[in-house]
């Protein structure tokens, strides 16, 4: 005896449910890779596959983004792509509807800068519970920059200026290059080790995102971070933002801004008001972080349920079968040169003239039934091809709208099928073809 599972799917509604979880949960991406088995169709969608040295996965671009690209893709070019991952139901593979896609390097450290600046931030280290004050009077200051910099004759001319009593120890440090990371690191580390000043000062001129991107280093966030020592970070100029500076308990916009800061001469209450600005602006930044990735959740579960995803899985099913007939015609006529080859074989190591014209008439004959049957074939998928696009458009809850349907919704956004559900004074959403309308019911009639 043997008991049947009331909860046994189809194949499509596993695919469906699949679908959801993949569009709800990991929403939009970014991903680099090398593209390969790259098809270009006539409807101007782009369909490839985006691979590594150990994995691949199948990417489409439809012609509404792929016209914004700035360049021609092509195969084993290396690429940097946003995408939401989903799954093409017909066939059951996961894949990525790419949004944009540009040349690997372009915007890679910023994507970089962005996705380091979300993990560290979601482990607490911007916390304004976490940042130390700065004391209201310094009687020695530690610089972490380059001993040959300009950075730090700009700061010892401002303190020297404001306020000639602070004493200065200054911690030799790279501040650019591959080994700058791990020197920053050991300069802050010393500092604690020693505590011989009261604050610290991270610090270095301008420069590229590349030039100041030892200060975007996860160690570096760590270090200052974990600093017994309150620390400042002036790096850059005005408009260079790093992660050290989201970090740092206050952040200076230049080496002279910070020295103005920490110098004695009618600053305190400059340097107060400041951290209190700070202070705000990383609380509205983070809870605008929050509510950025809500409402990305919120637009990938929305968008995932548009008609208009609908009808771009019909459109690439389309272009697969378009491109499965075309292969299929292809495989046919080179079948049928090849046995036209042998056949000119044939008949060229036979020499006697009748056997010849016998098969030349043969050959024609051949000839003829190929271009028929050719021709039939191409008359039935044209035909099949115009079915499927009959049906599509026959499904397509935008083709209802078109010839004059609206669909009618309350505030929650629950379709409207009968008055009873409404009073008067309810607001009602009235969607149409072209756009949509909001209005207030006055009248009831049943």
């Amino acid at each position: 005896m043997f008991y049947v599972s009331n909860n046994i799917l189809t194949v499509s509604g596993l695919s469906r449910q699949i679908k959801q979880l993949l569009e709800g949960n990991l929403g939009r991406v970014w991903l680099s890779g090398e593209i390969s088995n790259l098809a270009t169709p006539a409807s101007g969608h782009i369909y490839f596959t985006l691979k590594d040295d150990r994995s691949q996965i199948r990417c489409a671009m439809f012609r509404s983004r792929a016209g914004r690209v700035t360049f021609r893709p092509a195969n084993g070019q290396q690429i940097l792509v946003r995408a939401n991952l989903t799954l093409y139901e017909p066939r059951g593979d996961i894949q990525l509807v790419v949004e944009s896609m540009q040349a690997a390097g372009d915007g890679l450290l910023q994507q970089q800068f962005d996705a380091l600046k979300m993990q560290l931030a979601g482990q607490g280290l911007f916390a304004t519970a976490a940042k130390q004050a700065i004391p209201s009077e310094l009687r020695t200051l530690g610089v972490i920059t380059s001993a040959s910099g300009a950075a730090v004759q700009d700061v010892l001319s401002v303190l020297n200026r404001r306020d000639p009593m602070l004493k200065v120890i200054i911690y030799p440090t790279l501040v650019q290059g591959k080994e700058a990371s791990a020197s920053i690191c050991r300069s802050i580390a010393l500092a604690n080790q020693r505590q011989e000043v009261d604050c610290l000062l991270l610090t270095r001129g301008g420069g590229s995102l590349e030039d100041l991107w030892c200060f975007n280093e996860e160690a570096v966030a760590q270090a200052i971070f974990h600093s017994q020592l309150p620390l400042i970070s002036a790096v850059g100029h005005e408009v260079d933002t790093t992660i050290a500076d989201y970090v740092a308990d206050v952040r200076a916009p230049t080496p002279s801004a910070a020295a103005e800061l920490l110098s004695q001469d009618r600053s305190h209450l400059l340097l107060q008001t400041q951290q209190l600005q700070q202070r705000l602006q990383r609380a509205t930044s983070q809870q605008l972080t929050q509510q950025r990735h809500r409402l990305s959740l919120l637009a990938n579960r929305l968008q995932a349920a548009h008609p208009k995803a609908q009808l771009q899985t019909h459109s690439q099913r389309l272009d697969d079968l378009s491109l499965r007939l075309q292969r299929a015609i292809h495989g046919q006529l080179q079948q049928q040169r090849f046995a036209q080859q042998r056949l000119s074989q044939r008949l060229h190591s036979q020499q006697p003239q009748q056997r010849i014209e016998l098969h030349q008439q043969q050959l024609a004959n051949l000839q003829r039934r190929l271009q028929q049957a050719q021709a039939q074939q191409m008359a039935a998928k044209r035909s099949q091809l115009g079915q499927l696009v009959a049906q599509l458009e026959g499904v397509s809850p935008l083709a209802v709208l078109a010839r004059g349907y609206a669909i009618a919704t309350d505030n929650s956004g629950n379709a409207l099928t009968s008055a009873s559900q409404i009073g008067i004074g309810d607001n009602l959403n009235i969607r149409l073809h072209d756009g949509s309308l909001a209005a207030t019911v006055t009248k009831q009639h049943s």
